[in-house]
């Protein structure tokens, strides 16, 4: 009887440690090989200053030389060739420009009378030198920091004179009026310069452009970031302390791809340039936080590592863990080891935890197949209690991912300079999780960074 007991008892733990094997059908992984897209609209908001010192370094070059000329004598009885003598010197004086221009001027004056049909007149030829001063009223319009400028004074540095009949005499009131008379050209001379120097449209769009190139995110994910520009708004330009400033604004659509670099899609006749009033002081951004399948598993095999699941003697550990998507669902192929061995595999939907950066699986299930096996084969491995202690182990952090992202931002928000003179610098703020997309060897996860950006141009040449 002893021995029958023994045997018993021996069968009977032998038959509590038997190793069970699990044969279930694998949910195939999509692979439509489709090229993942994505669309988001996002505002940058640019505050652009201007010192004034750069607008005369441009001024002067366009304005240089010879600057006015007039070889139409028999109208006002006067020539006159006006050029620009030194530099000028451009600042501001309450809210508008006060432009200093050094003049030289040639000048032929006619002098006689015409009596019975005959003219009896003589010229003489003089030189003046002067400085003019101007002031101008500032507005933009389609891009063009534009002015309206009026001539305020003249100071002669000599009082100008001509030679008559071995005579020195002064004609300063002769050649005040002159001036009046052709200060509107001179005016308008003054405006053109300007409107050249800053017209922005040009290098707005160049800038555009540039920005408009996609931009490899992730070698290693072959994942792009293309942005669109779809509206610019601009407010009303101010002049204040030497400095001009007005609010930009860039409405564009961010575009993630997956896969073969795409192209530059930048058309700037479809650009719509819109005036405002008042602009958002911040930055919407949207980002995409990429992880491949393999990344991610890796992840949760640390996770699993050390742990057993089950009841009483019956426990099994997590050798490895796959990941692929079907049908919009994750699914989670777990390799099996102790009492059951083979692998199951659960389906979820992919989702974020914005306090621990996280991706987890919520309505985490084992597949209909791997399901009814388990209920026949190892039915205490069905229990939902091992399931949700399964499901902790199954997420895995993007803070990597985040940091990555941000940091390739900041570079473009450090000082950085697109062209000689022009300089941005910025910050970001919070990240704000969007959407999961699901790819064929990815987890796509759409995030909202918040910022603050600004443009300044000091030395443009």
């Amino acid at each position: 009887m002893k021995c029958i007991a023994l045997l018993f008892t021996v069968l009977l733990f032998s038959g509590c440690s038997v190793t069970q094997k699990i044969d279930t059908v694998k949910p195939e992984p999509d692979t439509t090989g489709v090229i993942a897209y994505e669309t988001e609209t996002s505002f940058i908001n640019m505050p652009v200053s201007i010192k004034l010192k750069d607008i005369a370094f441009q001024t002067n070059k366009i304005l240089n030389g010879l600057i006015y000329e007039d070889n139409n004598i028999t109208d006002d009885a006067l020539e006159l060739k006006i050029w620009k003598q030194a530099p000028i010197e451009i600042k501001e004086e309450n809210g508008k420009i006060k432009t200093i221009l050094p003049l030289k001027i040639l000048a032929k004056y006619r002098y006689g009378t015409q009596a019975f049909g005959v003219s009896m007149y003589d010229t003489r030829e003089f030189n003046m030198n002067g400085v003019i001063t101007l002031v101008s009223d500032i507005n933009l319009s389609n891009w063009k920091v534009q002015t309206t400028t009026s001539l305020k004074t003249l100071d002669w540095k000599e009082s100008p004179s001509i030679n008559i009949a071995g005579k020195s005499v002064a004609i300063t009131y002769l050649m005040n009026p002159a001036i009046r008379i052709f200060k509107s050209k001179l005016e308008k001379t003054i405006d053109d310069a300007m409107k050249k120097s800053m017209d922005f449209k040009p290098n707005v769009m160049d800038a555009l452009a540039k920005i408009s190139n996609p931009v490899e995110m992730s070698a290693a994910y072959e994942s792009w970031l293309r942005l669109v520009p779809l509206e610019l708004y601009s407010t009303d330009a101010v002049l204040k302390k030497d400095v001009i400033t007005m609010e930009m604004g860039l409405k564009c659509n961010m575009e993630t791809f997956i896969g073969q670099q795409p192209k530059n899609n930048f058309d700037k006749d479809k650009i719509i340039l819109k005036p405002v009033t008042k602009m958002p002081n911040e930055i919407t951004a949207n980002i995409a936080a990429i992880s491949t399948y393999a990344d991610a598993a890796k992840i949760m095999n640390k996770n699993f590592q050390g742990q057993e699941f089950g009841s009483g003697s019956k426990k099994v550990k997590v050798l490895n863990v796959d990941l692929w998507q079907k049908d919009s669902k994750m699914i989670i192929a777990l390799q099996l080891s102790g009492s059951l061995n083979g692998t199951i595999y659960l389906a979820g939907y992919p989702q974020y935890n914005s306090l621990t950066k996280e991706i987890y699986f919520d309505q985490l299930d084992y597949v209909v197949d791997t399901k009814s096996r388990l209920i026949k084969t190892a039915n205490w491995l069905a229990q939902g209690m091992i399931l949700r202690k399964m499901q902790e182990s199954c997420r895995y952090s993007i803070q990597p991912n985040l940091e990555e992202g941000k940091a390739n931002m900041m570079k473009y928000l450090s000082n950085y300079s697109p062209m000689p003179g022009v300089f941005i610098n910025g910050k970001s703020d919070g990240i704000e999780f969007k959407k999961i997309k699901l790819t064929s060897n990815a987890i796509i996860a759409f995030l909202s960074i918040k910022g603050k950006i600004n443009v300044s141009i000091d030395g443009l040449q």
